[in-house]
C-alpha cells in the first residue's frame, strides 16, 4: 500500500486521453489498477482520466505514463485518511439499464416496482453498475432478452457479479462468473445470496476450471474485462459458446473496438450490435 492514499488526474483532449488510457492498460505493472477515464467538459474537449493507486510502484508508474503524452496536464492529490471506497459508493446514485435498476443498501427504498431490482454492493471489487461498460452490458442483454431466454450463462471477470446476477434474476437456471481476484469472488457471492439467486463463482484464470467446463457450451458469454484478455481470451470464448451463440464484450475503449472485433471476426463472429458509453465500448457478438 501506498504511505499515502494518493489520487492522479490527467487532462486533455479526448483522443490524447484515450491514447494514454490504451497506454496504461499495455502495463502489466498497471494490470488490474483502478483508473476511469470520462469527458469532462464537452464544450472545449475536456476529457478527464483518474487513477487511484494502491502502491508506491502503481503510482510512479501511472505517473510516468500518463506524463509521456503532450497535451495531457498530470497532477497529483493527496487524500485525507479517510473510508473513501465506502464514502464514495455511499453517495451513488441508483443505475437504471433498460429493465435493470442497480442500487446499494442506502437506495433499496427507491426501487421500482417495475424493474428488475439489483441491490451490488462493491466493496473492493469492480461493478457497482455506474461505469459506462457495465451499462453497456445490461442494455445490450436487456435487448436480447426482449426475443429469448438463455438457459446457461457464464460471466467471465464477473466482479461484484452484477452481469451473472442479472442473468439469474431474469430466467436463466445456470448462472456462472468467474474472477482471477479472489475477494471479487467473495464480495460476488454475498451479492447473489442478497439478491436471492443461485448464480455460481468461482476463483479462476482462464475458462479451463472445472465448474466453468462442466456447463458449456454456454448460450452467452459476458466478458467485461479489457481489451488485451478480451483478445486473448478469443479463442476459448468461441468454445465456451454452442454454435449461434451470443458474445457480450465490454471493458474496451472505443479507440480499441476494431482490435477486439478484429480477433473475433476472424474467428466467425458476427458483430450484432455496438453500444458506446463515454469513451467505452460494448459489442455483441454472434458465433457463426
Amino acid at each position: 500500500m501506498t504511505d499515502t492514499a494518493v489520487q492522479i488526474i490527467a487532462r486533455g483532449p479526448r483522443k490524447i486521453a484515450e491514447a494514454a488510457a490504451v497506454a496504461v492498460d499495455a502495463e502489466v505493472i498497471l494490470e488490474g489498477a483502478t483508473y476511469s477515464i470520462l469527458e469532462e467538459d464537452e464544450d472545449h474537449d475536456v476529457w478527464r482520466i483518474d487513477a487511484f493507486p494502491t502502491t508506491d510502484e502503481e503510482a510512479e508508474q501511472f505517473v510516468a505514463v500518463l506524463s509521456g503524452f503532450d497535451g495531457l496536464k498530470v497532477t497529483s492529490e493527496k487524500l485525507a485518511d479517510a473510508d473513501w471506497l465506502a464514502m464514495a459508493l455511499s453517495g451513488l446514485p441508483p443505475v437504471r439499464a433498460g429493465r435493470f435498476f442497480i442500487h446499494g443498501v442506502h437506495d433499496r427504498g427507491r426501487a421500482p416496482v417495475n424493474t428488475v431490482n439489483l441491490r451490488i454492493e462493491a466493496g473492493a471489487a469492480f461493478g457497482t453498475g455506474h461505469h459506462g461498460t457495465t451499462v453497456g452490458c445490461l442494455l445490450a442483454y436487456d435487448t436480447l432478452l426482449k426475443a429469448k431466454r438463455f438457459e446457461r450463462v457464464l460471466d467471465v471477470g464477473a466482479g461484484t457479479g452484477v452481469l451473472a446476477i442479472a442473468a439469474a434474476r431474469t430466467g436463466t437456471p445456470i448462472a456462472v462468473g468467474t474472477d482471477i481476484d479472489r475477494i471479487s469472488v467473495r464480495i460476488s457471492k454475498e451479492n447473489a445470496k442478497v439478491n436471492k439467486t443461485r448464480a455460481r463463482f468461482v476463483h479462476a484464470f482462464g475458462l479451463s476450471h472445472r465448474a466453468v467446463r462442466q456447463y458449456a457450451p454456454y448460450d452467452l458469454v459476458f466478458a467485461n474485462i479489457l481489451a488485451r484478455p478480451l483478445v486473448f481470451l478469443a479463442q476459448d470464448i468461441k468454445g465456451a459458446l454452442k454454435p449461434g451463440g451470443i458474445a457480450i464484450l465490454s471493458g474496451l475503449l472505443r479507440s480499441q473496438e476494431r482490435q477486439v472485433r478484429a480477433a473475433y471476426q476472424s474467428r466467425g463472429f458476427k458483430v450484432v450490435r455496438r453500444i458506446h458509453r463515454d469513451a467505452w465500448c460494448a459489442l455483441v457478438l454472434k458465433r457463426g
